[in-house]
C-alpha cells in the first residue's frame, strides 16, 4: 500500500457510501494515518516504531508498506494532528467496530514499541480514541 492510495480519502469526505472492499480499504489508511501519526506524537519517530508500524500493518492487513512511506505520513505537516482527528471523526461511522478496536489497539502496540512512553503520547492517544468513538471494551479487545 502506497501513501499515494489514500484514494477514499475524498470519497468519504464527498458522503458516498462504501462497500466492504472499500470498507477494508478505508481501515488500512486509518491503520496508516494514525500509526504514522503516532511515531511522531512525542516529536522523535525512532526506527523501533517505524519497524513496529510496519510489523503491525503487515499483521492487520497483509500488506506491506515501506519505511519512508511510513515516515511521510508521520510528519505533522501533512497530518496535523487537528486534522487527523476531524478525518478521524468524519470516517468512523464507516469503520465497523472490529476495525476501529483493531487500530486503537494497533496504536498501543506502536506506543509501547520504545521503553518510553510520553505525556504526548498519552494525549495524542486519549484525542484517537475518542475520535474514533472507542469505548474502553474496545481498548480491552471485547469488541
Amino acid at each position: 500500500m502506497a501513501l499515494a492510495d489514500l484514494k477514499n480519502v475524498l470519497k468519504i469526505f464527498g458522503g458516498s457510501e462504501i462497500s466492504e472492499d472499500q470498507q477494508d480499504a478505508l481501515f488500512e489508511e486509518v491503520l496508516l494515518m494514525t500509526l504514522a501519526r503516532a511515531a511522531d506524537a512525542d516529536i522523535n519517530i525512532q526506527s523501533v516504531e517505524v519497524d513496529r508500524i510496519q510489523e503491525i500493518i503487515q499483521k492487520h492487513t497483509g500488506h506491506e508498506i515501506s519505511k519512508a512511506d511510513i515516515r511521510v505520513a508521520a510528519r505533522a505537516e501533512l497530518y496535523a494532528e487537528a486534522n487527523l482527528i476531524k478525518y478521524l471523526q468524519s470516517v468512523r461511522s464507516k469503520m465497523d467496530d472490529a476495525h476501529r478496536g483493531e487500530t486503537i489497539r494497533a496504536l498501543a502496540e506502536v506506543m509501547r514499541s520504545d521503553d518510553d512512553i510520553s505525556v504526548l503520547e498519552v494525549d495524542f492517544f486519549n484525542h484517537i480514541a475518542h475520535a474514533l468513538g472507542v469505548t474502553p471494551a474496545h481498548v480491552a479487545g471485547l469488541i
